[in-house]
Order: structure tokens, then C-alpha cells, then sequence
């Protein structure tokens, strides 16, 4: 049996097991501090990528990436702090430098985790935008070769999450994090489009996507506050998956 410890979150004393990560600490005392890259299906040793929900923990002079740092005993962690609000800041105007800002008509208006922390932290655009990516052009890109779902290279934030998910829950492999620097990007296997790479369409990577890179192809056009999610049975095999869409 694990043993049970008492950290201080915020000022608010939260009992864990032993080997929480801050982040899932934090969930348990109702905290919420923002992540883009993280999913609990995955090991966090391949994650890490955004950084935005680093945190101060009390007695050190370092930020810690509150998804991959275990708790002790006595921990005594801040998450809101100033410091941390003006660091979250600059890593989301970095995000917006390769990121269009048309979330008007964008499909993933009202459901999206990087515009609900612009709101937050009153982020309306970038200081940054003189050092835009010239390594590959991307902006036009659009994959809509797939029956299922399209994937708009231009909004993608390279968190990671869709390479992780393919490779580590489906195992499948049909995408990976192609190129250094300014040219990485996500694509399928040698660059080919999702209709011709090793794709099987279940929807894993396009449910993780923080962002609206990748999306499902809808027959009718709507809003995500204009829909509701209920659970239903998948009919791609004979398991009988249980879904919420």
C-alpha cells in the first residue's frame, strides 16, 4: 500500500500517495494549473514539451515542470505566483508566433486550451513575431487527405501529444516530429499525406489535440457550445469500445 503524504498547494494542505506529480496534486485539491502537453495515458518521460505549468516550490530558487516532478512529504508549492503569470505569458507569445490568430472562425473556438490561456493571462498577440519560422513554410498547409479528419500544419504548437498518443497508446507510428529547429514539424512517415502514411483513423490524436491542428470532419457546421458530448458504442470493431462524442 502506498504511503499517504500531506503537501501544501497554495496554501491548501492536500493528502496524496506517495509519487503524485504536482500537477495530479493539485488536481485532487481542485488547483488547476495550466498544461498543453500532458495526458495521463502517457509516460511523462516523453512529455514535457510546453512548459507552461511549471511552479515554484518553496526552499528552491528553480521552477519545476509540475507535470514530471513528484511530490514529498511537507512540499510546500505555489502556482499563481507573479513570477510564474509573466513567465506563462512569454512561453504563450512564443506559441503565437507561429500561430494564426483567427480563432472567430476557427472550428476549435470554445474548446481550445491555448485560447482559453490567452484569456487568462491576457495574451492578444506576440512581441515576438519578427522571429516567425522561415526554415519551412507551413502556413498554407492543409491535410485533408484523411475521410475522417484534417490536420492544419499552420496551428499546430508541437506539443507532442499526437506523436506520443500514435506511437505510445495506439502504437502505430503514422506520425512523428519530422526535422530540427525551425524546420520540426509533425507529419507522417518521409513527408506523405495522411491518406498514404500508416494512419488506422481512430481518432486518438485528434482527441488530444489541445489546438484545432487536428480536427474531425463534420457533415454540418456548428459551434462546440452548440452540441453537447453523450457516450455511445464504437462500431469500427467487434469490442464494443465505449465513446464519448
Amino acid at each position: 500500500m502506498s504511503k499517504i503524504i500531506k503537501v501544501n498547494i497554495d496554501g491548501k494542505i492536500i493528502e496524496v500517495e506517495e509519487g503524485t506529480s504536482i500537477l495530479n496534486a493539485a488536481k485532487i485539491g481542485d488547483i488547476d494549473i495550466p498544461n498543453l502537453c500532458y495526458d495521463e495515458r502517457l509516460d511523462i518521460k516523453t512529455g514535457q514539451a510546453c512548459r507552461i505549468c511549471m511552479v515554484e516550490v518553496e526552499e528552491s530558487n528553480k521552477l519545476f515542470p509540475s507535470c514530471g516532478t513528484q511530490v514529498f512529504d511537507g512540499m510546500v508549492v505555489k502556482t499563481d505566483t507573479e513570477n510564474l503569470k509573466n513567465i506563462r505569458r512569454m512561453l504563450l507569445e512564443l506559441i503565437l508566433v507561429d500561430h494564426p490568430l483567427d480563432c472567430m472562425t476557427c472550428n476549435k473556438n470554445g474548446n481550445c486550451k491555448l485560447q482559453d490561456y490567452c484569456y487568462r493571462y491576457d495574451v492578444k498577440g506576440s512581441r515576438f513575431s519578427e522571429f516567425k519560422k522561415k526554415g519551412i513554410d507551413i502556413s498554407n498547409e492543409l491535410d485533408d487527405t484523411n475521410e475522417f479528419y484534417y490536420f492544419d500544419a499552420s496551428k499546430c504548437i508541437l506539443c507532442g501529444k499526437c506523436v506520443r498518443i500514435c506511437s505510445d497508446l495506439q502504437c502505430v507510428d503514422a506520425i512523428e516530429l519530422n526535422g530540427r529547429s525551425d524546420n520540426t514539424h509533425v507529419t507522417p512517415e518521409f513527408d506523405k499525406n495522411l491518406k498514404d502514411s500508416s494512419c488506422v483513423s481512430c481518432g486518438n490524436c485528434v482527441s488530444a489535440c489541445p489546438v484545432g491542428a487536428l480536427m474531425p470532419k463534420y457533415k454540418e457546421k456548428f459551434r462546440t457550445w452548440e452540441v453537447s458530448k453523450v457516450r455511445t458504442t464504437c462500431p469500427y470493431c467487434g469490442v464494443g469500445y465505449q465513446t464519448i462524442n
